[in-house]
C-alpha cells in the first residue's frame, strides 16, 4: 500500500486500508506521520463503534495524537518549511452562532471539529496513515532536543496540562491523581515538574502504579479507600472517567480543596457525593482537552519539565490490519499497557 490508513468502520470492525495520495488544499501542507498514540476514543470506536455522543455513520480515519515531518509545503507558503519535524495541534474551534463562549478558550468553541472526531457528519477524518494533508495551523516545529516518539505524546500531555492548571498554581502543594492511565500519568508527571510537593496516583492495576512510583510518586491501589480518603490532598485530578474514581477523588480532597475532572464521565446524570463536596467546601474544575498552551507543552516536553518516563509502554507496527487490530487489544489492556503509540514509519 502506498498510504496505509488506520480506518473505523464501525463496532469492531477496524480495517488497515490504502488512502491513495493526499490532495491538500492551498493552506495544507503533508505530513508523512511517524508515530500515532491510541487514545481512548480511538477505542471506543473501534469497540462500540461510537465515542459518547460522537457515533460513527461513516468510515472514519482514526487519531489525533500524532508527530511527523512535513513532506511537501503549502502552496500558499504558510506553515513549516520541508523536512521539519512537527507535532499536531488536532482542535479547529468553530462557533455555532447561538452559544457564547469565551474566544480566549478555544476548547469551549461549542461547533469545534477534532481530528478524528465523528461529532459531525461528515466526520473530520484523523491522521493515522503514512501520509496526511494538515492546515499549516496545525503544525507545530519540534525543537532539536524533542524526538519524534516523545512528540507524540504532545497532545495528551496537553491534555494533562490543561488539567493541572485549571486548579491554579501546584507548587508547594500535594497532588492526588485518581486513575494512573495515560493521561494520570502525564498529569502526575506535570504536578511533578511544575514543584508540587507530593503526587500520589491510584489505580487498579499493578502496572501503572509501577510506572508512576518510577518516577517518584506515590502509588495507592484504587481499591483502598481508607487510604485514599487519608491523603486530604490540595488538589486531586480525576483522571479515570468512572463513578469510583469520582466518589474516591471527592474523598480524596483536603477541606477547602480543589477537584479537578478530567476524565469523561458517561453522558447523562451520574451519581456523585455531592454532600461531601459541599460541606467540605471543594471546588470542582471541569477540564475539557486545551486550548493555547499547545506550544508551551512541546517545550516542556522538550526540556524534561515533563518526565514521560515509562509512559510510551509499547511502539507496533500498523502497516496490515491484523497489526492494527493488535496494536489497539494492546492498548485496551491497561494491565499490561500505558500509552501505545502506532509507527507509521519504516521501523514499524
Amino acid at each position: 500500500m502506498s498510504n496505509p490508513g488506520v480506518i473505523a468502520y464501525a463496532a469492531g470492525d477496524l480495517r488497515v486500508e490504502d488512502l491513495g495520495a493526499p490532495s491538500p488544499t492551498a493552506d495544507q501542507a503533508i505530513v508523512d506521520i511517524a508515530y500515532g498514540g491510541v487514545c481512548g476514543s480511538d477505542l471506543h470506536y473501534w469497540r462500540h463503534g461510537a465515542a459518547g455522543a460522537s457515533v460513527l455513520r461513516e468510515p472514519m480515519v482514526l487519531g489525533h495524537e500524532v508527530s511527523g515531518i512535513v513532506s511537501v509545503v503549502a502552496a500558499d507558503g504558510s506553515g513549516p518549511a520541508a523536512g521539519t519535524p512537527v507535532a499536531v495541534h488536532p482542535l479547529t474551534p468553530h462557533g455555532d452562532g447561538r452559544t457564547p463562549w469565551p474566544a480566549e478558550r478555544p476548547n469551549l468553541a461549542p461547533a469545534s471539529s477534532y481530528l478524528g472526531s465523528a461529532l459531525h457528519l461528515p466526520h473530520t477524518q484523523g491522521a493515522f496513515a503514512s501520509r496526511v494533508a494538515l492546515p499549516t495551523r496545525m503544525l507545530f516545529a519540534l525543537p532539536e532536543t524533542l524526538d519524534l516518539r516523545t512528540a507524540a505524546l504532545a497532545e495528551p500531555a496537553a491534555v494533562a496540562w490543561h488539567a493541572v492548571h485549571r486548579a491554579g498554581p501546584v507548587a508547594g502543594r500535594s497532588i492526588a491523581v485518581i486513575g494512573a492511565g495515560p493521561i494520570g500519568q502525564l498529569a502526575a508527571a506535570v504536578a511533578q515538574g511544575l514543584g508540587a510537593e507530593r503526587v500520589t496516583v491510584t489505580d487498579l492495576h499493578a502496572m501503572p502504579r509501577e510506572i508512576a512510583a518510577a518516577r517518584g510518586a506515590h502509588a495507592l491501589d484504587a481499591r483502598d479507600s481508607e487510604a485514599i480518603e487519608q491523603l486530604h490532598a490540595d488538589i486531586v485530578i480525576e483522571s479515570s472517567g468512572t463513578v469510583p474514581g469520582l466518589a474516591a477523588a471527592v474523598g480524596a480532597a483536603v477541606r477547602g480543596g480543589d477537584v479537578v475532572l478530567l476524565g469523561l464521565q458517561a453522558a447523562g446524570q451520574v451519581p456523585a457525593p455531592i454532600a461531601t463536596a459541599i460541606t467540605r467546601e471543594l471546588t470542582l474544575h471541569g477540564s475539557f482537552r486545551f486550548g493555547d498552551e499547545f506550544a508551551e507543552v512541546i517545550d516542556a516536553l522538550a526540556s524534561g519539565l515533563i518526565d514521560v518516563t515509562g509512559v510510551i509502554s509499547h511502539v507496533l507496527p500498523s502497516h496490515r490490519t491484523e497489526q492494527a487490530v493488535d496494536a489497539f487489544e494492546t492498548a485496551a489492556d491497561a494491565s499490561r499497557s500505558c500509552k501505545v503509540l502506532l509507527s507509521f514509519g519504516t521501523d514499524g
